[in-house]
């Protein structure tokens, strides 16, 4: 109790503010200016560029898009599909080296998500699952090894 009497006995201080900071206002400095697009030279800040204006290109891009973000590339290009089928269609003859390093020579007769059937002279048609191919090559070009 002895403790609460000298904490209520004690006389409440006011904070004594300065006069001239009594009401202040945040001041903003008005970018509009006329001068703001010269060349100006201000002694802080030495001297200033204005960048080009550039192009609506920006602009015109978003809109295509519905604005906001760039548009996510394709899950699937069908690169890989264009060039089975134009080495189907040419009949190339083509190397096909496997994980394991061997070597299947022969013409792309049909492929689909997961396989190729390649048709090999004097042997058999083979059936190749995709994940098993290191790497293929046209028969003309000796691929370094």
């Amino acid at each position: 109790m002895a403790m609460k009497d000298a904490i209520d006995s004690m006389p409440v201080q006011r904070a004594i503010e300065p006069e001239g900071f009594g009401n202040r206002k945040l001041i903003r400095p008005s970018l509009s200016r006329p001068d703001h697009n010269q060349n100006h030279v201000s002694p802080a800040m030495g001297e200033r560029r204005d960048r080009p204006e550039r192009s609506g290109d920006r602009n015109d891009r978003n809109d295509r898009n519905g604005g906001g973000r760039k548009a996510a590339p394709p899950e699937q290009t069908n690169a890989e599909n264009f060039y089975y089928q134009k080495q189907m269609q040419a009949k190339t003859p083509m190397v096909i080296v496997l994980r394991d390093g061997e070597e299947v020579r022969g013409f792309i007769e049909w492929y689909d998500k997961s396989c190729l059937k390649v048709s090999c002279n004097g042997s058999p048609n083979l059936m190749i699952y995709k994940p098993s191919i290191k790497y293929m090559y046209k028969e003309g070009e000796n691929a370094a090894k």
